[in-house]
């Protein structure tokens, strides 16, 4: 089991935690509300956990372009 940090919007893998991590991790995401966790966190059949964050290239073309925002997904 490991905790995958993708992008939400590019799904670009940004990182992976394994079994030694995972305890540390998962207390910092038991901190969100029930709505992050439900928009964020995504558990795979295999136990994997899937948390979907911004990638820093997306959070750049945020910054340039604000009205991104308002769109489910920028990245075609």
């Amino acid at each position: 089991m490991s905790i995958v940090y993708k992008c939400r919007h590019c799904g670009h893998i940004i990182g992976e935690l394994n079994e030694k991590a995972l305890e540390t991790s998962m207390s910092v995401l038991d901190g969100l509300s029930v709505e992050d966790k439900r928009q964020m966190i995504h558990y795979q059949y295999n136990g994997d956990v899937h948390v979907h964050v911004i990638c820093e290239h997306c959070e750049q073309l945020l910054g340039q372009h604000p009205y991104y925002h308002e769109l489910d997904y920028f990245i075609q």
